[in-house]
């Protein structure tokens, strides 16, 4: 008998920034848009299935689309009253994903103004292959 595998690969192709800020999501998406003069939005959680026999943990999101560039913007909450999007980063209290192509200068920009923000204690850009639950930022 012939065994047939399916091997399935994910999207990961956008950049992935890990943000440390201890504050609530409103009040920090609110600083991120006065800040960096972006313009995020609150959107429908973001829903992970941990095990299928239980309900999904539910993970606010935040939106942000910018014409110039075509560049989509979320921002993910790591943290819930149940547990983490992504465990092993359990320091990581917010993730930005930046789907399609942004160039260095413009991922600087908004690195470093991540940084300036008297609240944030960091934000880096992190490779999100190197992550054991990457299937859990997929949308």
């Amino acid at each position: 008998m012939n065994k047939t595998y399916l091997k399935l690969s994910l999207d990961l192709d956008f950049v992935l920034i890990a943000i440390t800020a201890s504050l609530k999501d409103y009040v920090f998406c609110h600083q991120i848009n006065t800040r960096l003069n972006l313009n995020f939005e609150k959107v429908d959680d973001h829903e992970v299935y941990f095990n299928v026999d239980e309900p999904p943990l539910a993970f606010s999101k935040y939106y942000f689309y910018l014409e110039q560039g075509d560049n989509e913007y979320f921002i993910l909450n790591n943290r819930n009253s149940e547990g983490f999007l992504i465990p092993e980063m359990s320091k990581v209290d917010y993730f930005m994903i930046i789907h399609a192509y942004i160039d260095k200068e413009d991922l600087n920009y908004i690195l470093i103004g991540l940084n300036k923000l008297p609240d944030i204690q960091v934000a880096a850009q992190i490779d999100p292959l190197k992550l054991k639950s990457k299937e859990n930022l997929i949308m």
